[in-house]
């Protein structure tokens, strides 16, 4: 019964709140229409020779103590009400170092990586590894083999090598501050540290991932590139003076989910969000919409007198670092997509390979195995298997000889080699294009394959490949030759007969012609 009564002040709290904020709004921009001087907020000007530069941003970039107030019960209580139904958000807080861990993998796993992705592989790691010290006792190669197709598989492997040092140095106590789990954890940024402290320890400390960056630059109208130093710096701080003090963890989460559900980035709700009132992005675009539709009111362009109205929000001074800047302006059909501001994406680069799928040759398909080797220790796709590749060549011929050599094989030992399809895989950083072939060795000669360039090699069955630490390029490799040997035959379209084009003047028949035809 208490608890609903205290929900319900709550709720009448908020929209007085709410109700306040907007009256001081509609009395702000009345007084500016009727002439009255403006009370508006302003990036600081340019400052004068002699002078020492503006270092801390202007307020109209920052949280007053009232729009903090404000910023904080309407998320929480629009949080509790909207948050999705996620699996590490179930875990118990009786045991603080249980959720620390049950945090960490799941914050881990979300770096680049979407939500619905993420589930079942949090789903089934837990249930591999509940525990730091299950996780410790594992090997790389199950961590790796767990983690194929998440991508960026040296988090997984920071995961692993943070749970040993946890159980072996600090006695499998997780450490409890944000600033300790990011000096002592591997692959434990500023981020992932204030998500552990916050959600399972409890501690009043902010933090900033892409949404929380897209959320802080509508509501604050920064303009500036998203990714400086400064510019990020100036999240952080946000991020720190807003966090709700008796519920950190919940605040930041409402934060990210409100980013991830309602601000997203391409089709924000702004009618669905509980901070619409101190959205500095749109009430902008909401101003060029009233400003279009008196255009073409000629009633209320007499009543102004032919003059425009004046902006209260100022989101275009050159002068501001964290404005938007001169040479990008405030884009009217853009609304609140102005922010944040990116650079323009780097061009990928691009990479041709020949991968061979090198199957050996059995009576029965069923035993047939595939040659598989690990990539090196360090670098892309660290310590994974996959189909053994150079290379792009210009010839059946160079791609046998060269698969041959580094398997120190004879030419002639791979047989029946065919091209069967091309594959496509884009990494952050690089677009490798695949172009498949497959190629057959007699059984009595996968003996002699021990390595390819000097890396190990197996072979493995078809059931083991599912289970293996493949990368999700190799497994796309794996599905184009599948669809080439799994093809039947009868669907092969048959060559149509060559169509005959007569005289159109000997074979046209008039229309009278063509009714009076049964």
């Amino acid at each position: 019964m208490g608890t609903v009564i205290l929900k319900s002040i709550w709720m009448i709290i908020i929209r007085q709140l709410s109700f306040n904020y907007k009256i001081q709004s509609m009395v702000r921009n009345a007084a500016i229409r009727s002439g009255a001087k403006a009370t508006t907020v302003k990036c600081e000007s340019k400052p004068e020779k002699g002078e020492k530069s503006q270092t801390e941003p202007s307020s109209i970039h920052t949280f007053t103590k009232e729009e903090i107030l404000f910023l904080r019960l309407s998320l929480l209580s629009w949080y509790d009400k909207n948050k999705r139904d996620l699996p590490w958000r179930k875990i118990s807080c009786k045991d603080v170092n249980q959720s620390a861990y049950a945090t960490w993998v799941s914050e881990i796993m979300l770096q680049q990586t979407q939500v619905a992705t993420v589930i079942n592989y949090y789903n089934k790691w837990m249930k591999k590894w509940p525990t730091l010290q299950a996780l410790a006792e594992s090997n790389v190669e199950a961590v790796n083999e767990a983690w194929s197709g998440l991508g960026y598989y040296s988090r997984g492997r920071r995961l692993f090598e943070g749970a040993q040092k946890v159980v072996s140095d600090l006695e499998g106590q997780m450490p409890k501050t944000a600033q300790d789990l990011e000096k002592i954890l591997p692959g434990v940024g500023r981020y992932t540290a204030g998500a552990i402290a916050s959600i399972a320890f409890g501690e009043v400390t902010g933090l900033v991932d892409g949404n929380v960056v897209r959320v802080w630059s509508r509501l604050r109208a920064i303009g500036a590139n998203s990714t400086l130093p400064e510019v990020m710096e100036l999240f952080w701080q946000l991020s720190h003076q807003s966090v709700d003090n008796e519920r950190p963890g919940d605040f930041n989460q409402a934060v990210m989910e409100l980013g991830a559900t309602v601000c997203t980035p391409k089709l924000p709700q702004c009618g669905q969000c509980p901070v619409q009132a101190l959205c500095r992005a749109y009430a902008r675009a909401e101003h060029d919409k009233q400003s279009a539709v008196k255009k073409i009111c000629t009633e209320v362009k007499k009543e102004n007198n032919g003059k425009p109205d004046i902006v209260d929000i100022e989101c275009l001074v050159p002068d501001c670092k964290f404005c938007l800047p001169v040479d990008s302006p405030w884009e009217k059909e853009l609304g609140v997509l102005n922010f944040p501001r990116k650079p323009k994406k780097a061009s990928v680069k691009q990479e041709e390979l020949n991968v061979v799928v090198i199957q050996s040759a059995e009576e029965k398909s069923a035993l047939s195995k595939f040659l598989i080797c690990q990539r090196p220790k360090k670098g892309l796709l660290a310590g994974l298997w996959e189909f053994p590749s150079c290379t792009q060549q210009d010839s059946k011929t160079l791609v046998s000889q060269a698969i041959a050599a580094s398997c120190k094989l004879k030419v002639d030992s791979l047989q029946n080699l065919k091209e069967v399809g091309e594959v496509s895989h884009m990494f952050s950083h690089i677009h490798h294009l695949y172009k498949v072939w497959l190629a057959q060795v007699a059984s009595n000669v996968t003996s002699d394959i021990v390595s390819f360039d000097g890396r190990p090699v197996r072979w493995a069955t078809e059931s083991e490949m599912q289970d293996a630490a493949i990368s999700t390029g190799m497994r796309k490799v794996y599905r184009e030759y599948k669809k080439s040997v799994t093809a039947p035959q009868s669907c092969k379209r048959k060559r149509e007969p060559d169509i005959v084009i007569k005289d159109p003047k000997k074979t046209q028949s008039s229309i009278s012609d063509f009714f009076k035809k049964k």
